[in-house]
């Protein structure tokens, strides 16, 4: 389940930012108001490519369901645990931007993505139904 989630976390924000930088700067996350737009002027460039580093995120975590070991199951976890935390840590300092219901939700949403990239690290086979040969099981 968690990795179903960092999936289509990594490959709709992907592909959103990576072929329409505009839309994605202004109405993500689509239901509330544009919280890219908040934060400064667009950038193509680095919209783009931040669509693209969710884009890779998005497949490594497809190859970990599909290849499904223990081993790249925390090694997914990981990569989304490196990303997740700064990103989080730099949106919970930035906070004043948001309204108060925007606040909320993006302290409740970064901090499960930390949590859960944590929980894939720590527990993968019990929460991802990681397995394969006992040989790529990290003890």
């Amino acid at each position: 389940m968690s990795l179903t989630l960092f999936a289509l976390t990594g490959l709709v924000v992907g592909c959103w930012a990576t072929f329409l930088p505009e839309s994605f700067y202004s109405d993500f996350p689509g239901v509330r108001p544009g919280y890219v737009s908040v934060d400064g002027p667009y950038n193509q460039h680095l919209v783009r490519d931040v669509g693209a580093m969710f884009l890779a995120l998005g497949a490594l975590t497809v190859g970990a369901m599909i290849v499904r070991t223990t081993t790249v199951t925390r090694l997914t976890g990981l990569a989304w645990l490196v990303f997740s935390v700064p990103h989080a840590f730099y949106h919970f300092t930035h906070l004043h931007v948001f309204q108060p219901l925007d606040q909320a939700l993006n302290v409740v949403g970064l901090s499960a993505l930390v949590l859960l990239a944590l929980v894939l690290v720590v527990l993968p086979a019990k929460v991802s139904g990681a397995g394969g040969p006992a040989r790529s099981r990290v003890p």
